[in-house]
């Protein structure tokens, strides 16, 4: 998946909650179609087999109830993208990124068809990882122990990374070849930026295989490196990205300038980012991992920078000369985009929130829903594989679709809709905060938001459709009446 990824530590954020965030991106040429559920523990799987590698997985027997963004359309399997469980832990999977010949060579990914030819049982990737871990943790650090394991023991056939959250700790962690792994708590007072690309840039491997504070990995990730020569660093400092991602043309043209206009936006003045004398370029490969903001950041802050197609710069594709040259973060072929927030200052039953909206971010709004619920508001819901108007999902993807052609007549429309959305959400949760005492008001109050999502979202829908419909090629000025 082509996906770019934010993690927000708790001094970071506005109000001191942890918020991990990801566009799921479909790949060139798809649009996967996507809702939102919940599992509860007596529908979780006790054997779990994969679609396609068909690795089957004996699970736990004590499952957590938690949310989960599954395909419509499950011919290549649930592809549960991101969810909070009843523990108030988060999960985004994945941010697919990159590695190098000498990595894949030392560590080769699973060969899929010779893992089923042979009955080898081995491989899980995007597809399986929330059904496998979300529901067994209590913590965000127990994620990246539970996956670590399961990738020690059925490798995976591709390269990933996965972020989890729980109200103290963000954590990271970064797929290595076929069976090794490496992982990094965020720190508290910086944000992260992930584009698709292999991103840790610093990491302490000896508080990894020893204590295991703030950086985890593999148990032989030492031996491993030192065996097959991948440390190229010329200096003591060890530097992951140097080691195990990808140094490709590509990386310039479609990863790392999203990571560029990312740290640019929230750290305008720390750095020059424009003009020949820029301490950072679009396509520099040394970009920060993390970086402490200039101000604290909010929700508004994460959805916009997960929108942008490089405003404000000659980047921007809806520029009449720009230079559509890099690929934006906020593309058409998003199906969804969620942020996992888990609050310290309410009580444990309301402490999580995930907002969520679907579509190319660009045109789209975002709400949050309370998680601790057994069921999900039927807007959200509803999604079907043939496109109605009667659900989130495909609502905003014909308002993106519609919007886009006709950019600039359709943009004030746009903005009203996304700024009341936020608006009437943030009352809603400011409203409802302190009254909610037990999963009966969560779903009431769920719903409100849902309902207050479909007008607003409707209002939008027929403006724009008026507004294009008026600019029709085909139009004329002559009336009959």
């Amino acid at each position: 998946m082509a996906c770019t990824t934010i993690l927000v530590g708790k001094k970071a954020s506005y109000d001191g909650s942890t918020m991990i965030a990801r566009n799921d991106d479909s790949p060139s040429g798809v649009f996967h179609v996507k809702k939102m559920v919940v599992i509860e523990p007596k529908d979780q799987v006790k054997c779990y087999k994969s679609v396609i590698s068909q690795v089957e997985i004996e699970l736990p027997d004590n499952p957590l109830r938690y949310t989960l963004m599954p395909n419509v359309d499950l011919k290549e399997g649930v592809w549960g993208a991101a969810g909070i469980n009843s523990k108030n832990v988060g999960m985004t999977a994945t941010e697919t990124i990159t590695s190098n010949p000498l990595v894949l060579g030392a560590d080769p990914l699973i060969d899929v068809k010779e893992s089923i030819d042979k009955k080898l049982n081995k491989g899980i990737g995007e597809e399986d990882f929330v059904v496998l871990v979300l529901p067994y943790i209590n913590s965000a650090k127990e994620g990246v122990l539970r996956l670590g394991k399961l990738l020690e023991e059925f490798g995976t056939y591709e390269s990933n990374g996965i972020a989890f959250n729980d109200e103290n700790e963000i954590w990271w962690l970064e797929t290595i070849g076929g069976h090794h792994w490496i992982a990094k708590r965020v720190p508290d007072d910086k944000y992260v930026v992930m584009p698709n690309q292999f991103g840790l840039d610093n990491f302490d491997i000896e508080d990894a295989l020893s204590e295991g504070k703030n950086n985890l990995c593999s148990k032989d990730l030492k031996e491993f490196i030192e065996n097959n020569h991948l440390d190229l660093s010329l200096s003591n400092k060890f530097n992951p990205r140097i080691c195990f991602g990808s140094h490709d043309d590509s990386d310039h043209v479609y990863n790392t300038p999203r990571a560029w206009f990312m740290l640019r936006y929230f750290n305008p003045r720390t750095y020059k980012w424009d003009g020949d004398n820029a301490d950072f370029k679009p396509e520099d490969d040394d970009l920060p991992w993390s970086m402490v903001p200039e101000k604290k950041i909010t929700i508004e802050d994460v959805k916009y920078i997960l929108s942008s197609y490089f405003q404000g710069t000659i980047y921007n594709p809806y520029l009449k000369d720009g230079k559509h040259i890099y690929r934006p973060i906020g593309v058409n072929r998003t199906s969804f985009m969620a942020i996992l927030q888990i609050r310290p200052y309410v009580k444990e039953e309301i402490k999580a929130l995930e907002w969520v909206c679907f579509g190319s971010n660009a045109f789209n709004a975002i709400i949050p829903l309370y998680t601790n619920t057994s069921l999900i508001p039927e807007y959200l819901n509803n999604t079907t594989m043939n496109v109605s108007t009667d659900n989130f999902y495909w609502n905003s993807r014909l308002i993106g679709a519609l919007a886009d052609a006709h950019f600039n007549a359709c943009s004030i429309h746009i903005e009203r809709y996304q700024d009341k959305v936020a608006n009437y959400s943030h009352q809603l949760i400011n409203k409802y905060d302190n009254l909610i005492n037990n999963e009966e008001d969560i779903i009431k109050v769920n719903n409100e938001i849902a309902n207050m999502a479909k007008n607003e979202t409707q209002k939008a829908l027929n403006n724009i459709l008026f507004g294009v419909s008026m600019l029709m090629k085909n139009g004329f000025a002559r009336s009959d009446n």
